[in-house]
């Protein structure tokens, strides 16, 4: 008979026998809390029921939810079970929904009542196939109620507990998504199987900035501002429920809500993107000063490049304790870079904290340091794309080194500067332009909310920079304005970057994780219907 695996040592288990009454989760808006022991319980009621309808280790289930205060007892009693799951965006068509129910095996759909009008769709196209339906908040014909069917189960942890994990979708800002499955090592001897971390680099980060695992179990707070459905969210509250702390979560992003949670709960981590600092910034010098950050020990932000003077400002309000990442949902490599770093290197994006730095030119081999080339990781993380060995084999080099697709490159001191989606890049007369630098540029001028820089065609130059904005205030959406943001564009940018088309959207398809669905501009701008964003995104105003 094998022995039994040793403790966990960082499980919400543990701390569920540690500290019961410590609240692992507040919810923003109502306040409600639910505490470790409470999380404990019905992480084991879900996993218990997981095995009751048949559901075994490696197989998968999709979480199609808001913001939800049950959000966690699902993705807890998936990772206690062995089981594979699918947290998917909840902007998401039933069409959509429905391919990746189909690409990723799924055996059970769990969602909830603010959902149901696509979620009644994907059951109706999913008719007939194996897979149980259920609602965290109520009952509807083939939708179980969750609260209900846990409430039979057993409170006791599975008698074959094993370390689940995520497999999410990448958000489809370049093409339809892929699955992302991470291929974890196995778990050296004397490991509890629960103590294999979800998310490696943010429970290292966690380490070097706050004391994990060095002081884990120590009470603290983070906020989380954006959708649990994606990666860095996802990943980083579940990192901090194995680090013991409490996760306050937004239910959508407001700005000065943000300041007003720091301030209220003496938050001291959260991790953010560069839209949020963009909205933060915007708020009113009166509505800044009514608020106290001086909790704050460390805040992270990803997911895209962030404007230099963005960032400026940032560190400036907060203090240099504003970090940047660089990774992807393949977490095929990882790098950092510290605030009192970025400021003796403005823009950069950080060093290889995971993973060996490679950047290479189009045939896959490296280009020396101040070069500009695809970007590469050696050494990292193993992934493959489910059901896609064409595009797993297609995200590698004759070396075997991995790549999502970014360029940018690495200067002497081994500090790596993005500079764009490879398949984002406009050639015009020959010369290869990156739309980020523009964007960036457009982004800081005060009467501009965002900005997504495209190609157009051009008989002449092969393609032509078209910028599509969008305006703080819809009615400044003029020809006089699409003049004067040139204008100003002419002394930020090389001339061949200067937009010769400005055209307005009343709001770009920009993810609340932050990324730029440019896919989807570009349709717009040609006409084409896309299915994600279909009676979202109007189409651009031609001036």
């Amino acid at each position: 008979m094998a022995a039994a695996p040793p403790p966990a040592r960082g499980h919400p288990s543990i701390w569920a026998q540690k500290y019961p009454n410590r609240p692992a989760v507040i919810m923003a808006s109502t306040g409600e809390v639910e505490t470790y022991s409470a999380l404990d319980k019905r992480s084991n009621q879900v996993a218990q029921l997981f095995r009751k309808i048949g559901i075994q280790t490696n197989d998968s289930i999709i979480v199609f939810m808001d913001n939800n205060k049950r959000y966690h007892d699902v993705v807890w009693g998936a990772q206690r079970s062995g089981v594979r799951f699918s947290c998917i965006s909840s902007k998401l068509v039933a069409d959509e929904v429905e391919y990746m129910v189909g690409d990723s095996q799924c055996k059970a759909f769990i969602t909830c009542k603010a959902l149901l009008p696509v979620a009644r769709q994907v059951a109706k196209l999913c008719s007939g196939r194996p897979i149980k339906w259920y609602l965290v908040d109520g009952a509807e014909g083939p939708f179980e109620d969750l609260e209900k069917v846990i409430a039979k189960m057993p409170s006791t942890p599975i008698k074959d507990q094993s370390a689940g994990s995520s497999m999410l979708y990448t958000s489809g800002s370049t093409g339809r998504p892929k699955g992302v499955k991470r291929i974890a090592p196995p778990a050296p001897e004397g490991i509890n199987p629960l103590d294999i971390d979800l998310c490696p680099p943010l429970v290292t980060l966690g380490a070097m900035f706050f004391g994990w695992p060095g002081v884990i179990g120590t009470e603290f707070k983070y906020l989380s501002p954006a959708p649990l459905y994606h990666a860095a969210p996802l990943g980083w509250t579940m990192a901090v429920h194995h680090a013991g702390g409490t996760v306050v979560i937004m239910e959508s992003f407001d700005a000065e809500k943000v300041l007003a949670l720091i301030h209220q709960y003496k938050i001291e981590t959260g991790q953010f993107v560069p839209t949020h600092f963009i909205r933060l910034l915007r708020l009113p010098d009166a509505i800044k000063a009514k608020y106290s950050v001086a909790s704050l020990t460390g805040v992270f932000h990803a997911a895209a490049p962030c404007p230099v003077a963005v960032k400026e400002q940032m560190i400036n309000w907060w203090g240099p304790k504003i970090h940047e990442y660089y990774a992807g949902t393949e977490m095929n490599g990882f790098t950092l870079i510290t605030s009192p770093e970025w400021l003796q290197h403005k823009g950069s994006v950080g060093r290889a904290l995971i993973g060996e730095l490679k950047i290479c030119d189009e045939h896959g081999e490296p280009v020396p340091a101040g070069t500009d080339g695809t970007i590469f990781f050696a050494n990292g993380p193993q992934f493959e794309y489910f059901n896609d060995p064409k595009k797993t084999s297609e995200a590698r080099n004759k070396y075997g080194w991995s790549t999502l697709g970014d360029v940018g490159q690495v200067d002497k001191d081994g500090y790596l500067y993005l500079t764009d989606r490879k398949s984002f890049m406009i050639i015009s007369g020959g010369v290869n332009i990156y739309p980020q630098e523009v964007e960036n540029a457009l982004v800081l001028h005060p009467a501009v909310v965002d900005a997504a820089v495209i190609g157009g065609p051009h008989e002449d130059m092969g393609e032509e920079v078209i910028a599509v904005v969008q305006p703080l205030k819809w009615e400044d959406a003029s020809q006089k304005f699409a003049d004067e943001l040139k204008e100003y564009l002419r002394s930020r940018v090389s001339h061949v970057k200067v937009p010769r088309k400005i055209e307005f959207m009343k709001q770009l398809p920009r993810h609340d994780t932050g990324k730029l669905y440019k896919r989807i501009v570009k349709d717009a701008y040609w006409g084409k219907a896309s299915a994600e964003f279909r009676g979202v995104v109007p189409k651009a105003s031609k001036l």
